[in-house]
């Protein structure tokens, strides 16, 4: 089977490249290993929600202002709903149910690639990965220390409170994933002790504005991937502790809730959990770079001209923490039943086979341009072409630019 272009993953960004296509009158499939928005429907807990509002869900062919309660944040169900209708509203060629086993350069012909699928092979001159960046959890080699007693499952295991055995959980993570699983767990009644390893505070709101509009205006989310000075420090940077609703779920609205916080999971030995003594200055560190960009805001504001048309600038307690932070915790006393890694994510990139993998084992790309496999280009991908990337609106200039290159390479 022959196509002229082959997107390989059926969630936003991949149908929002079928679009551009379409648009371009680029001939094309997407290829989708399970249903369309699968991932949100099987892999995240029904009580999940959405970081940014409905106003910044924006995708090409469809406005953000279509989606009722502007100020709200969908839930996992919800926004599952939306990428299938948006499959269906932009018409996309999606075929389901087909898994891609590897991509290959092509042996034969011009060049292009040969995508080996459960469904038979496909030849296209370009491939466009669209898998996203949380396929796999991130799970620490200390894992392996757990006593056999106690339960381990990942973020994406994770179903709601029931779906846990009775007793203690202990969470280790504390970005956006891990503070709202320990505060659904805690709402629950359990008990629930929380690892805190490097993150981002901020506040839902500021000065009356969603923080991500603060965010979008600063022009923080628009900073491109090439002005960055370690690029590969900010892919990795957590989601901010925030949750979506109004209601805080930060180290402070945690603690007063009865969950107990301890320093980053530094080892497991013979059964017990050993933290880092850095929680303070962790935290401290948190505070100022919230400060900081707090600041950066008001100053925006001012230079705008936007201060009378605001709330005063305001400021927010710092983390409190107890004088003696926990450092050991013994896993194999029963008081605690679970431990849940919500130690972050990475993409199932193992499907290509082809040199363009660093030594880290991560996909080589320049905003999205995959390096030294001309016609391979990726999306939704953290900071793949600007800090927008991460977020489902991003999609829409992602694949612009990247469309726009598709395009051009094929005319070459």
């Amino acid at each position: 089977m022959r196509t002229t272009a082959i997107v390989v993953g059926a969630g936003h960004a991949g149908l929002a490249m079928s679009h551009r296509l379409t648009e371009r009158s680029v001939d094309h499939v997407v290829l989708e290993r399970s249903h369309v928005a699968d991932a949100w429907r099987t892999r995240r807990w029904p009580g999940l929600r959405l970081l940014t509002p409905n106003w910044m869900l924006g995708l090409p062919g469809r406005a953000a202002a279509e989606q009722p309660d502007p100020d709200g944040h969908l839930t996992a169900p919800e926004v599952a709903d939306l990428v299938a209708g948006y499959a269906r509203r932009v018409a996309a060629p999606v075929r389901t149910h087909v898994a891609v086993r590897a991509v290959r350069r092509a042996r034969r012909g011009p060049g292009g690639y040969e995508v080996v699928t459960d469904a038979g092979a496909w030849r296209a001159a370009a491939v466009v990965v669209a898998t996203g960046g949380c396929a796999r959890p991130v799970v620490p080699a200390c894992s392996a220390g757990v006593p056999a007693t106690v339960v381990q499952r990942t973020a994406l295991d994770y179903q709601g409170p029931e779906s846990l055995p009775a007793g203690g959980v202990l969470v280790v993570g504390a970005s956006a994933t891990g503070v709202q699983l320990a505060a659904d767990i805690r709402r629950s009644g359990r008990p629930v002790t929380l690892a805190v390893g490097e993150h981002v505070r901020l506040p839902r709101t500021y000065r009356g504005r969603d923080i991500f509009w603060w965010l979008q205006a600063t022009g923080v989310l628009g900073e491109r991937h090439d002005e960055i000075d370690d690029l590969a420090r900010a892919r990795r940077l957590p989601a901010p502790q925030l949750v979506g609703s109004a209601v805080p779920v930060d180290l402070n609205a945690l603690v007063s809730s009865g969950v107990r916080v301890a320093g980053r999971l530094a080892r497991v030995d013979d059964g017990v959990a050993r933290f880092s003594g850095s929680l303070h200055n962790v935290c401290t560190l948190a505070d100022l770079k919230m400060d900081r960009f707090l600041r950066r805001a008001d100053d925006w504001a001012t230079a705008t001209g936007l201060d009378g048309t605001l709330p005063p600038p305001q400021r927010f307690p710092r983390t409190t923490l107890p004088d003696r932070p926990l450092l050991t915790l013994d896993l194999g006393t029963g008081g605690i039943r679970t431990v849940l890694w919500a130690t972050g994510f990475r993409p199932d990139h193992s499907w290509l086979d082809l040199p363009v993998f660093d030594r880290h084992g991560r996909l080589r790309h320049d905003g999205g341009v995959v390096t030294d496999a001309p016609g391979l280009y990726a999306l939704g991908l953290p900071m793949l072409r600007t800090r927008a990337s991460t977020y489902i609106h991003g999609a829409a200039a992602d694949t612009e630019a990247l469309a726009d290159r598709l395009v051009a390479g094929l005319t070459r």
